[in-house]
């Protein structure tokens, strides 16, 4: 299934990565090369990408395994996505809870938060862009278009070189990952303490929930957790349609002269990286389009989910903020004073972040692998699967303990929004930012146009004042909360 609708709109606005389309993809490029070898297939006569569209042959198409066979090499069978599964994913990380926090944003930005809300959408859909094209060479001689590189690190290395890469960049993801983890349980714990208001304290709500989610140690491919993400797009369409509807029959009571034209320099920072924070899914492109059964679909699913999210999560911030004005908080449904409508939404809330845990977990697994368990001489120590492509049981112990890490740190966590604001400004920046343009100048340098590249320079500069500024100011309401024995 393909993305067939048009997209004029984003094609204006990104008019470089129209060209790119007429280079072909090479007839085997690192990652299917990587797999047939693996799986043990290279003599196998599998087919590999079509060069006129890179389409994948069919039985990879139809999201099988590449093989019957089990791993010879102690490795997952790789599993192909389709871009509706791609899309899912992409929806789950720039969709997720932390709309549930935008309209807070709205209270200390005004309309420059609903501003930044579409600019974020579109600037990230580019540096995403830019992000993926690092991955690939053109062969001088064919004009082809070689997956050189596979991760996000392997780009960085490029550029900074093994050693410094692996530090700088391993760490932010991780950084990254596991708070996004964090979040969501100290979210399920909120959610269900102020639903069920019974003697149990918040520590153990926040444990409850943690039970659900340890099933996630047993994923070991993309497709398990496209079917999660569709799942929690699901109910995030619910949530909206339900909160939305309520809003609307509030329309007598907005309070439209509650909304500010003015910044507020010392509040607005926090809800600027909320609102990055918001749409952090660069972790994960790599991973996703080299998974994808037909990687020419990327670009437009980039696109409309990009879009999409920029105008729900707009609407949603705005009109929520009508309602309520100046009592807003930062989890919106702390509003809500009806029982039992903020006990159905409040349901409704915590299986969306059961169900948008896997993404962000699976990655932050997949990132401790590929440094320490792919097996020797490669790191220093073994892989997680026998040779029969299946999870050793002392792999299945190790994929568990970083879902007790998080939930040890969301028992002890602070504000769920200004804890948003503070991880939004430091790796959100860096890794939608700031990186995607600074390494696409240092690899696609001798190709770039001029305006290219004063627009990679200006996405820089803002990332990094913009990253600099919150993170001072999240680092201030942390401790003030502290100070206040919030914490």
């Amino acid at each position: 299934m393909t993305f067939s609708m048009g997209t004029q709109f984003f094609r204006r606005i990104m008019p470089r990565y129209e060209q790119d389309e007429t280079i072909n993809f090479a007839k085997a490029d690192h990652i299917e090369m990587t797999a047939h070898t693996e799986n043990g297939s290279a003599g196998m006569n599998h087919s590999a990408p079509d060069a006129a569209n890179g389409h994948l042959p069919t039985s990879y198409e139809s999201g099988v395994t590449l093989v019957k066979s089990p791993s010879s090499s102690g490795a997952p069978v790789r599993k192909y996505i389709s871009a509706w599964d791609a899309g899912w994913n992409i929806t789950n990380a720039i969709q997720g809870m932390f709309l549930v926090a935008l309209p807070y944003a709205v209270l200390h930005g005004g309309y420059w938060s609903l501003f930044f809300l579409l600019f974020a959408a579109a600037v990230t859909c580019y540096t995403g862009l830019l992000l993926v094209d690092c991955l690939y060479d053109v062969d001088p001689f064919t004009g082809e278009k070689i997956r050189v590189r596979e991760t996000y690190v392997d780009i960085a290395r490029e550029v900074w070189g093994a050693r410094f890469a692996a530090r700088i960049v391993y760490t932010a993801q991780f950084i990254e990952l596991i708070m996004t983890c964090i979040l969501y349980l100290v979210l399920c714990g909120d959610l269900m303490d102020s639903t069920f208001q019974t003697s149990f304290p918040l520590k153990s709500w926040t444990i409850i929930c943690c039970f659900f989610v340890l099933p996630c140690a047993f994923l070991i491919n993309l497709k398990a957790v496209s079917r999660l993400s569709f799942g929690c797009t699901v109910a995030h369409i619910i949530i909206n349609v339900v909160i939305l509807g309520y809003c609307l029959t509030k329309a007598n009571n907005w309070q439209w002269k509650e909304v500010d034209y003015r910044i507020n320099i010392h509040d607005f920072p926090v809800s600027l990286g909320i609102v990055i924070f918001s749409y952090t899914s660069h972790i994960f492109l790599p991973t996703l389009e080299g998974s994808m059964s037909n990687r020419d679909d990327f670009k437009t699913m980039m696109y409309w989910t990009h879009g999409a999210a920029g105008f729900f999560k707009m609407l949603f911030a705005y009109l929520c903020y009508l309602v309520w004005g100046r009592d807003t908080s930062d989890v919106i449904t702390d509003n809500l004073t009806s029982e039992g409508f903020k006990g159905f939404v409040n349901i409704f809330l915590v299986i969306k972040a059961l169900l948008s845990f896997p993404l962000p977990y699976y990655a932050a697994i997949e990132l401790l692998e590929r440094a320490f368990f792919l097996g020797k001489p490669t790191t220093i120590f073994p892989s997680c699967f026998a040779s029969d492509g299946y999870l050793h049981v002392w792999a299945l112990f190790l994929r568990s303990l970083p879902i007790v890490f998080t939930l040890v740190l969301a028992i002890y966590i602070p504000h769920f929004g200004v804890l948003m604001g503070l991880i939004g400004s430091f790796t959100g920046t860096m890794l939608s930012f700031v990186w995607p343009c600074w390494f696409h100048l240092k690899i696609k340098w001798h190709v770039t146009t001029w305006y290219y590249k004063i627009l990679h320079f200006c996405i820089i500069l803002t990332g990094a004042a913009c990253g600099s500024i919150g993170l001072i100011y999240s680092i201030e309401a942390l401790l003030l909360a502290y100070k206040n024995g919030d914490v």
